[in-house]
């Protein structure tokens, strides 16, 4: 089970790469769409990312509250907290 920060590191190397976002200008409170310039489309292939590091099916459900990075890193850990 990864901690928050790890699965912080993790978003926002994959946030950094998959949308050529600075990794420096990432963080916990940045907004995804006023921030970051992510939209719904970009939401798909993150969450196409993220399964791939939680090894599980993400719902539409687990991320449609999502507004944050942070909430990114919560609803992660709160996903492989769910089998551990």
């Amino acid at each position: 089970m990864a901690d928050k920060n790890a699965i912080f590191e993790h978003v926002a190397t994959t946030l950094s790469e998959l949308f050529d976002i600075d990794r420096a200008s990432i963080t916990l409170q940045s907004h995804l769409g006023e921030d970051l310039d992510i939209d719904s489309i970009d939401a798909i292939d993150l969450v196409v990312e993220l399964k791939k590091y939680v090894g599980k099916k993400i719902s539409p459900e687990d991320f449609k509250s999502v507004r944050t990075v942070e909430d990114i890193v919560n609803a992660v850990a709160d996903l492989m907290a769910k089998d551990a």
